[in-house]
């Protein structure tokens, strides 16, 4: 259904599109419960099933990860295709189910299985939101639908750890070890209790109006577009799958040529020899075999975008500005992401604080800060840049994240709990402000014919970079010094790179709205 009308408007923009916001905030709350559910519930899942710091690293960050990044970009270059809404209602479902599914795992691979799951599924909330929400709101609000949308991580993330510790608490109160209904734990239980609702919430998104492409872009020229049939649309998916899903990566790049072939079988030779090299340095072959896997499969769709779509290619790969960003931001989240890894439990292990108080406490403020944070971002982003000088939503970026470094850097050097507490609002505000600003950078300065797939990219370089790398190199840090704070401080290493980057973005914008 179209949305031609011309509803209400509230704040200059038509009541259904802030519906449809709240619809969608929901959305990432339930993506972000359950991505984050692993967290609060780390010491019985680690002692249940006999996993490490850098193993839990792995399924928080890697094994997620990887497959996140993997096929958001096909699932972004769909969402450019087809409907929107209902793509994202069978993701959430997806999502939804292997969630559940994660609560009937008995061993550390049967989990990792389910959290890859959880990533291919999660793997179109991002672009369809984004792309859904630049087509509700005018670009002078878009920055700030955005961070609203954007809202829902960390107020999914708190109230994941409150959630957490109540089914899983309350679980194992009602029945003792030895009277648990099919041997479930209370950890098993609080997945299985949290998957599930996502299924009905995916009907409610299926019922939003798909609204018009590129709604409040230049008009484009009559005759200029051709009418895609839903075969095209599927076979062009299919090929996109061909181009950064492996083994089917090989085919695609047969077909190019001898040439492409051969470069192909070279790009794959020298990352197994990498991961092959650092497994017999480091361990753990899972982390290593995974990441090899996703790079491989990104640095094929990348020469693949380059040979079929040279466009969308010359946004995401050869535009300084955006490339920037998306490394700067990547950079950045290697230390968000490890502190949601690792910050509940630092927390209770350093500090001996209960799971029920670092709930409350931590997952309140973190929640409340996040989601605060993240809004201001993006509103100030707006009232800066205005619709034309997105170089200043840089600026917001890189300050937020200078700012976000003076609480991260008390919590980890005081010894006293109090502290800690009141070092969690404010560096969850300002880390999410970042967010904010980047996010709306990225939605302001593509065109809206590669928004989603430029979108996907975005979330591709936050997750292999900050979410593969991040939580998994905090607990190998961590397991080799034996003390999380120092897993933590060690990543910190990462600040310099993301501002380079950031400036790098900066400036190419500069050079361009001049």
């Amino acid at each position: 259904m179209e949305m031609t009308d011309k509803p209400k408007q509230w704040l200059g923009v038509d009541r259904y599109s802030w519906y449809a916001l709240l619809v969608l905030v929901l959305v990432y709350v339930i993506n972000f419960v359950d991505r984050q559910l692993l967290t609060i519930l780390a010491v019985d899942i680690k002692h249940d099933l006999g996993i490490s710091d850098a193993q839990f690293g792995f399924l928080y960050g890697t094994a997620f990860g990887v497959f996140y990044a993997l096929f958001g970009i096909p699932l972004g270059k769909l969402a450019d295709r087809t409907t929107r809404t209902r793509l994202l209602a069978v993701g959430l479902g997806l999502w939804s189910t292997m969630t559940a599914l994660s609560g009937m795992s008995r061993n550390f691979w049967q989990l990792g299985a389910a959290r890859i799951g959880v990533g291919v599924g999660e793997a179109t909330a991002g672009p369809c939101s984004y792309s859904l929400l630049a087509d509700y709101f005018p670009a002078h609000r878009r920055a700030t639908a955005v961070a609203i949308f954007s809202s829902g991580i960390y107020l999914g993330g708190g109230f994941s750890l409150y959630i957490g510790t109540s089914i899983a608490g309350g679980w194992n109160a009602a029945f003792p070890l030895g009277a648990r209904p099919f041997g479930l734990a209370g950890w098993q239980a609080a997945f299985m209790a949290v998957g599930l609702p996502g299924l009905l919430l995916a009907l409610w998104v299926r019922s939003l109006r798909e609204p018009v492409r590129g709604r409040f872009e230049a008009p484009v020229a009559e005759g200029t577009i051709t009418a895609v049939t839903p075969q095209a649309t599927w076979g062009a998916f299919v090929r996109d799958l061909g181009a950064i899903v492996p083994p089917f990566t090989v085919l695609a790049a047969a077909r190019r040529g001898s040439t492409a072939l051969l470069g192909n079988f070279a790009i794959m030779a020298g990352l197994a020899t990498l991961a092959f090299v650092l497994t017999k340095l480091l361990g753990d072959p899972a982390q290593w075999l995974a990441l090899a896997i996703g790079f491989y499969a990104i640095a094929s769709w990348a020469i693949a975008l380059r040979h079929d779509d040279p466009e969308a290619f010359r946004v995401i790969w050869a535009t300084p500005s955006v490339v920037g960003i998306n490394v700067g931001y990547g950079l950045m989240c290697v230390i968000t992401y490890a502190g949601s890894a690792f910050g509940p439990l630092f927390v209770m292990r350093e500090f001996g604080a209960s799971a029920g108080a670092v709930a409350l406490v931590v997952g309140g403020s973190a929640a409340a800060g996040g989601a605060l944070g993240v809004i201001a971002g993006g509103a100030l982003g707006d009232r800066f840049a205005g619709d034309c000088y997105h170089s200043r939503r840089v600026v917001v970026v890189i300050v937020a994240l200078l700012a976000s470094l003076v609480p991260n850097c008390i919590m980890l050097a005081t010894h006293s709990l109090t502290v800690v507490y009141f070092c969690v609002f404010p560096m969850w505000f300002l880390a999410s402000a970042a967010l904010g600003g980047a996010a709306g950078t990225i939605v302001n300065i593509v065109p809206a014919t590669s928004r989603a797939t430029a979108t996907a990219s975005f979330f591709l370089f936050a997750t292999m970079v900050g979410l593969a790398l991040g939580p998994y190199a905090a607990g190998r840090i961590s397991g080799s010094f034996g003390s999380l704070r120092i897993g933590l401080a060690g990543i910190l290493v990462v600040v310099p790179f993301a501002l380079v980057a950031l400036e790098i973005s900066r400036r190419d914008l500069v050079r361009r709205e001049a």
